[in-house]
């Protein structure tokens, strides 16, 4: 049982980590661009409303990708309970790597929207 509480807590760090900061970058994008904290993409950092654009929209989809990661995560790793160490091993390394995947593909929908609104100097359409 320990071991696959340790498996729970490691597979919900991913989507409340996204949780948290789609709801701090909905509010509120870090102040100043910059190359260390942040969406930093090349489109997002052309300019302040950019930046701002980019961290509304990516933290809206972080929040709403993150609760979902969050309850799949948690249905799956309970078939996992009462399951041997390997099988869980597993499990949870697998549930991890598709929350990874998700937070990255986020990116996708950002960009598109992005495109969308901004020429490629930065200026809203």
């Amino acid at each position: 049982m320990w071991f696959w509480t340790f498996m729970l807590v490691m597979d919900l760090l991913v989507p409340l980590t996204m949780i948290y900061f789609g709801l701090r970058f909905e509010k509120n994008a870090p102040k100043e661009i910059n190359a260390t904290f942040g969406y930093r993409t090349t489109m997002s950092m052309k300019n302040q409303e950019t930046w701002k654009f980019a961290h509304k929209y990516a933290g809206k989809l972080w929040k709403v990708c993150g609760w979902l990661v969050l309850l799949i995560s948690v249905v799956v790793m309970f078939f996992a309970l009462g399951k041997d160490i390997i099988v869980m091993s597993i499990i949870g390394g697998v549930v991890c790597a598709i929350q990874i995947v998700v937070m990255i593909c986020t990116m996708i929908p950002t960009e598109i929207a992005l495109k969308k609104n901004f020429d490629k100097s930065g200026n809203r359409l």
